[in-house]
Parts: C-alpha cells; structure tokens; sequence
C-alpha cells in the first residue's frame, strides 16, 4: 500500500505540473483521497510492525538471557498472539529450552570484583607514591576485557544475591532458586568505590559516569592534555557494551554491583554534604572547590541520580561500602551506626534504598562460622534494613544462606592476585592470557 500512495502522488504530482494546474476536479479529489487513505493505512501498518518488532525484540532478549516465563507471559498478552507465527515460535522455542534448565547450587556460585579499572597505563604505573597501589589492588581495562571474553567462553553468566537468596514478608530469608541450560556457570560480579575520588585525578583512570546523547551509560575521561573524551573507560559501560553484543552473558538481565561510599560524592559527582556546606573538608575537597568556584551542587546531585536511575533500569545494582569507606571489624556498632546514617542521608537519595552491605577492606562483623544474634553489629545492620553481606574471601566459593541474612566472599581480580596467585584464578581465566605486560613487576607486596 506505501508503494501505491507513492506512485499515486507521483501521478497526481505530474498530471498537475503538465496540465498547468487544470486537472479535472473529481479525478483529483479522488486521488488525493486515496493517496492520504493510503498514507494512513500505511502509517497505521508501520505502528503495527513497530509495535510487533519491540514486543519481538523484547521477547527475544528475554529469551536470550534464560528468562522464559516472562517471554512467554509477554507474547501471550498481546491480542494477535494466536495469529502471530513469529509469536508462537518464539513461545515454543522458550518452552523447549525452559524444559532443558538445571538448577544451580547456590553454595557453588563466586563472586568477583574489581576497582575502578585503569586505561592509561602510563599515568598509573608513572612511579609516584600511588602506582604502587594502584598496581597491587587495580586491573587494567586491557586485562578486564580479556577476563571477561575468557568467562564468556566458558559458559560463565552473571546473576545476583538478589537471586540467590529472597527476604521474606516477616523479614527473614528464603534460598533462591537459579535455573540455567547445562554447562552455564552462574557467578556474581561487583566493582568497588566507583566515586573516582579526587586522589585518582590524572592518573588515567575515568573520572565520571554520565548520559551520552544516546541516553546510554557512558565515561567522561580527561586525556593526558586535559581534553574531554567520553567512551567506555571502566567497567560499567564496558560490561553494558559487552552484553548487547552477548546478550546471553547476563541471567534475566542481571549486571553487576556496585559498591558506594560517599565521602567524595558518587559516580564522580561532589554530592556529599560538604561540598554545600564547606564544613569539615578534606584538603583535596578544598582544593576542588577552589578550582571549581563555579560548582552547582544541586546540579550535581541531579546529574548523579539521572545516572544512577539510567543503570538501575539497565539491571545494575547498589550496595553500602560504608559512607566513610570503614573498617567494620575495627570500628564499633556506634560508629558503624553513625556512619551508615550519612550514607542515608546523602547517598540513598541519589543511588536509592539498598539491603546489602559490601564491607570496605573485606573487613566483616563476625568470622567464618556466621553472625550469632547477640552480635551487635548484625543486629544494627539488620535493623537497618540490610540482609545481604559481602566481605572478600580467596577461596572459590563462600556462601551462607541462612534464615537471617545472606552472606557471600568475594575474589579480588587484581594486579596482586594475579601476580602472586595466579593458581587460584584458574577456574576463571589463566593470568598469563590475560596480564597486562605494561604492568610494573615485581607487584609491591602488601
């Protein structure tokens, strides 16, 4: 029908033009009707296949990332589903492969995680008081890109706590429950202290999350000659990318966490207190400010939480590192109360309300035997609203799943694990596939 308004338009265009606009009433009238009836009827067919494309389109990634049931609950919703072939395939193929699932044991799931990942090894590792740190504790963008094709290629697939373990009405705890296709490998990912402190500021790391003109998730970095260059620089809009070209890396549409504290702000954005009220700052906070007389801090709460409620729509998550980045195992309940009071004062309104707590340094609240009820500083964190817990643990699995809390170890992929015990990744990736050879060695020991 576009064909024919086209040729319509063109003949009633030419029929015009040659006849010096004498064209017989009726005939034009009639054509004009026809041209605009079929105008309408082709729009009307190009919202119908738009729609159709993204109900299809949706359906197929649910498909794509094990997520049957809700691809099939959204197929059969829509009104023409009993006449849709592409419809009911679709439906099919889900129900074929949701009856090929295995369930997953949850006490074999690890948890990975990173810092803030360095792009310019150069400023890094240039032989200041910093690179050394950065080499021991940080992972370069080269080496996580390679990390991460490796897991791909090795069924691994991304899924979260949240699935691993639910909370009850009354508050308690209730195992989870993973189904995968044989041969997939669910494991948690998790990146820490994305603030891009004022400390990191040159050393050819990112130095903030932001909105492209897309929409998407994207880095803004400050090149060596201070210009602006906005890409994927760190992990979140790497794994974002990663994930539309493989889908099927993500269970149900699950990303990572990311771990906050909020004594520099968020995302790489000034929103603690004391940037507004220039109480009690650091001298790195000083010096921003002086450097940056023209700071909106409201502005930047607002650019934060823009970015922060973008990747919480992509499946990405938040967890408490603590608002001051705090040794939890040192520091009593009181001061661990005071502490997570700011981070709900000031960094919940922006990455929003959070039930999992990601101790800074690995430090936990209790040993490896569990969190007994008469521990005080599981009983503030309960109360508080937290039922998830990570610390970080070499081994290869550490999960607990009990009636109160959840309770995972973490695995550090850095320039020091890799270095020193490159025989404990070798379920993930094998070090020498992926090191970074502009990486200094020896690694500083800790």
């Amino acid at each position: 029908m576009k064909k024919r308004a086209m040729i319509l338009t063109a003949v009633l265009t030419a029929a015009v033009l040659a006849g010096g606009g004498h064209f017989p009433t009726d005939i034009g009238n009639r054509l004009t009707q026809t041209v605009s009836a079929a105008k309408k009827d082709s729009d009307k067919k190009d919202d119908t296949s738009e729609s159709e494309g993204s109900v299809l389109d949706q359906a197929t990634l649910m498909y794509q990332q094990y997520n049957y049931d809700e691809a099939i609950k959204l197929l059969k919703q829509q009104d023409d589903f009993d006449t849709n072939k592409d419809y009911m395939d679709l439906a099919a193929k889900c129900q074929i492969a949701k009856s090929t699932l295995v369930e997953y044991p949850l006490e074999q799931i690890t948890h990975v995680f990173f810092h803030t990942l360095i792009d310019d090894t150069g400023r890094a590792f240039d032989g200041d008081s910093k690179s050394g740190n950065y080499n021991q504790v940080m992972t370069t963008v080269s080496e996580f890109n390679k990390i991460i094709q490796i897991m791909y290629d090795k069924g691994y697939v991304l899924v979260s706590p949240h699935d691993m373990a639910t909370v009850n009405d009354d508050g308690t705890m209730s195992r989870g429950k993973i189904m995968v296709p044989e041969g997939k490998i669910p494991f948690v990912l998790s990146q820490d202290d994305v603030s891009y402190y004022h400390y990191m500021d040159g050393d050819g790391c990112a130095s903030k999350l932001v909105l492209d003109e897309n929409g998407e998730v994207k880095n803004e970095y400050i090149e060596a000659d201070g210009s602006v260059s906005v890409g994927d620089y760190d992990l979140v809009p790497l794994l974002d990318t990663f994930i539309r070209e493989h889908p099927d890396f993500s269970w149900h549409g699950r990303k990572g966490i990311l771990a906050m504290t909020g004594y520099n702000g968020v995302l790489g954005y000034r929103t603690d207190i004391a940037y507004k009220t220039g109480e009690n700052l650091q001298n790195d906070q000083k010096k921003f400010l002086e450097d940056n007389p023209d700071f909106d801090y409201d502005q930047d709460v607002a650019d934060a939480t823009e970015v922060a409620d973008a990747m919480k729509a992509e499946g990405w998550e938040f967890a408490s590192h603590t608002w001051g980045h705090m040794n939890a195992t040192e520091r009593s309940a009181e001061d661990l109360k005071t502490d997570d009071q700011k981070w709900k004062s000031y960094v919940a309104p922006i990455l929003g309300d959070t039930d999992m707590v990601i101790f800074a340094f690995g430090a936990d609240i209790g040993d490896w035997s569990g969190y007994s009820s008469d521990n005080p500083k599981f009983q503030y964190y309960k109360s508080a609203g937290y039922d998830y817990f990570c610390n970080v643990d070499s081994s290869q699995y550490f999960v607990q799943i009990t009636d109160q809390y959840f309770r995972q170890g973490r695995r550090n992929l850095d320039g020091y694990r890799m270095y020193y015990n490159p025989e404990m990744l070798s379920d993930l990736f094998d070090v020498a596939d992926v090191w970074d050879s502009s990486r200094p060695t020896p690694v500083p020991q800790m």
